[in-house]
């Protein structure tokens, strides 16, 4: 397989599969969980998320999760660390045991789901986790034993993997965490480009200030990369070849996992059935239940 090849099939495992892995952080469950847990949103996302790198230095977490603002982490991973990493990371397979079968129906007990659930097991073994910490957690963490879970899990290990790797095009491109939220979210002149949450969504669920916005914001204007005005932000014509460089990086190293897969399109269309009952139950944000 070519490394053109194999990037393509990167892209396309990341669009197809993101969906699957995002019903663990954006589902109707939520506020129970928090409530039987005693975290609030925050503290409930962080400590979900973060639960297989252990009760380590929230300092750790925040070099992992990069765009959030470091006060937060310092201020929830503690909370969830003294809650029990055991106890959130039990609830949350409990709540996406009940959200996915609900999603998924007749679908939770296919039997080819658990063939490709363990073919994407198979193929991040592979992968090499050097310099990604939050990916090499998860593939460290064990795997349920449900068909429908060990979907999950498998593409959190590849999802997070590729995170990872986009975080170092990140630091590359010497974008610090929030100037790499303020450069995502600037208006890119292609609408289809990408999908940004908006600035009041963005500073809700990473937690920066206005100041620290417009800050960053003005830096990434004195670069070039975009426009900076009382309107928001826009990218520059050198905004989007960076936006454009970054995202080609983040799918070429995210290729490498995936070059001597000779059923990667096929696995990627098998998977897409489940991916479609998620987004058809209208449990993710900008999707209707249909």
């Amino acid at each position: 397989m070519s490394n053109d090849t194999s990037t393509a099939i990167a892209r396309a495992a990341y669009k197809t599969l993101e969906p699957y892995h995002l019903a663990a952080y954006f589902n109707p469950q939520l506020r129970s969980v928090g409530e039987e847990t005693g975290l609030d949103g925050h503290a409930w996302y962080v400590g979900a998320r973060a639960a297989p790198m252990g009760p380590c230095a929230a300092s750790v977490v925040t070099s992992a999760f990069y765009n959030f603002n470091p006060e937060l982490i310092e201020r929830v991973w503690p909370q969830a660390v003294e809650a029990g990493l055991d106890t959130v990371s039990a609830r949350r397979w409990a709540m996406l045991d009940n959200v996915l079968s609900d999603a998924l129906g007749p679908l939770a007990t296919d039997p080819e789901l658990a063939k490709i659930a363990g073919r994407l097991h198979e193929i991040s073994e592979t992968a090499v986790f050097a310099g990604r910490p939050l990916s090499a957690a998860w593939h460290c963490s064990p795997s349920p034993e449900l068909p429908h879970l060990a979907l999950w899990h498998a593409i959190a290990v590849m999802r997070e993997w590729r995170g990872d790797g986009h975080i170092a095009t990140l630091v590359d491109a010497e974008l610090d965490p929030i100037e790499a939220v303020v450069f995502h979210d600037a208006t890119h002149p292609d609408p289809k480009a990408r999908k940004v949450l908006g600035k009041r969504i963005t500073q809700l669920t990473r937690q920066w200030s206005d100041e620290e916005w417009n800050a960053a914001a003005e830096r990434l204007q004195t670069r070039g990369l975009l426009t900076h005005s009382e309107d928001g932000e826009a990218l520059t014509d050198e905004g989007v070849a960076l936006d454009a460089h970054i995202e080609g990086r983040t799918d070429v190293l995210a290729s490498s996992i995936w070059r001597n897969v000779s059923d990667a399109e096929e696995l990627i269309t098998s998977a897409r059935p489940y991916v479609k009952a998620v987004l058809t139950a209208g449990i993710l944000p900008g999707t209707k239940k249909r």
